[in-house]
């Protein structure tokens, strides 16, 4: 480590450690299946300490619950799992945040985290806190490089395993999964938005902190750097959010993260958040001919997936073979949002699990907490 004395640069001699033993903790954890396949950072009591200082919370607390397996996670449990993954204490009000905005999504207290679909939870990152901690939000926002991002995300995840067993060939039953299921947190580039943030949209003052929860199944990429007519861009954006391969209910959803370029493209044109929506619902709709030649024609009386009209399981007459039948519930099952780099023309359609059309479930990073 380098530092500054009389003028020149020395370098300073790091603590002394035994790193064997440090070693030897990593393996334990490893032995225990207590990682995500990467290694973790062995947990002292009084390094839980710090973490635990940095909530008003009580470490009994029960911050998540699933029923079904009869397990809970209390702030304790947490702060653990969140210094495992190399979270910094003050990371920590995030993360508390981050579980009260999962518990109000409703889909992973019901289990789809087990699923075959392979979901897993996006967190986005609004407000003050994205700057105070260096959570990223332009160049390579899903991508590595940034701390915060990457163990607050971790931090959900490793909980997933160690406090509810959800371990992959066991309880976690995914066919194929998501790199998501690493860790997925990102923060909106509020300062190159033409719009109002995330948060702010759903009753939040901008100046508040707050983290948004959504279960997902995929990140697809757009590259549009050929045009600056809103009508084109937004079809690009329409006809990745209604491919077939995404229908798996009904109908399906989605959020955009629209990168810098694409949001002024929008917004310069006079559209706001909401023309986008309308555009896409309107738009993103299939023939029932197109659907029938994927076997998606028709929807089971059970769980309402979508299945072909053939099938004993659907249920009504069969989409005509020029009807047309909308992907999307309404245009309320559109989020939209800009995170990415001022540098290209390049956005992104996150495919969020289930038809939604409701509000999204957003908790505030409490003030108290806040470092």
């Amino acid at each position: 480590m380098a530092a500054a004395v009389g003028g020149e640069s020395v370098l300073a001699e790091p603590p002394l450690v035994d790193a064997d033993e440090i070693r030897a903790a990593m393996e334990y954890y490893a032995r225990q299946d207590w990682t995500d396949g990467l290694p973790v950072v062995p947990v002292t009591e009084s390094y839980l300490g710090e973490f635990l200082a940095r909530t008003s919370r009580e470490p009994g607390d029960v911050l998540f619950a699933m029923p079904h397996l009869n397990r809970e996670c209390t702030v304790r449990l947490a702060a653990i799992n969140a210094a495992m993954a190399g979270c910094l204490p003050e990371y920590f009000p995030v993360i508390v945040a981050a579980w009260e905005a999962l518990a109000g999504e409703g889909y992973p207290t019901r289990g789809i985290w087990q699923s075959t679909t392979g979901t897993a939870p996006l967190l986005v990152v609004n407000g003050p806190v994205r700057g105070k901690l260096g959570f990223n939000s332009t160049g390579n926002v899903f991508g590595s490089g940034f701390r915060a991002n990457a163990t607050v995300g971790r931090a959900i995840r490793l909980t997933a395993i160690n406090v509810f067993g959800l371990h992959p060939h066991l309880l976690d039953q995914a066919t194929q999964g998501t790199p998501a299921k690493y860790t997925a947190c990102i923060a909106e580039n509020e300062e190159d938005s033409p719009w109002s943030p995330l948060h702010a949209e759903f009753g939040f003052d901008p100046s508040d902190s707050a983290v948004t929860a959504i279960v997902i199944r995929s990140v697809m990429h757009i590259e549009a750097r050929h045009t600056q007519n809103p009508e084109q861009l937004a079809l690009d954006i329409t006809g990745t959010i209604a491919r077939t391969g995404a229908l798996i209910h009904e109908t399906t959803s989605a959020l955009i993260v629209l990168g810098p370029e694409h949001a002024r493209v929008l917004a310069g044109a006079g559209w706001s958040k909401d023309d986008l929506r309308r555009f896409v619902h309107s738009h993103a709709v299939h023939t029932g001919a197109e659907l029938a030649a994927v076997g998606k024609d028709a929807v089971s009386r059970h769980s309402r997936w979508r299945l072909p009209s053939s099938h004993p399981d659907a249920i009504g007459p069969a989409a005509g073979s020029e009807e047309l039948v909308p992907a999307v519930k309404s245009p309320q099952a559109v989020l939209v949002m800009v995170a990415g780099a001022d540098n290209a023309g390049v956005s992104a359609v996150v495919e969020t699990f289930g038809p939604r059309g409701n509000p999204p479930s957003i908790a505030k990073v409490l003030e108290s907490d806040a470092p």
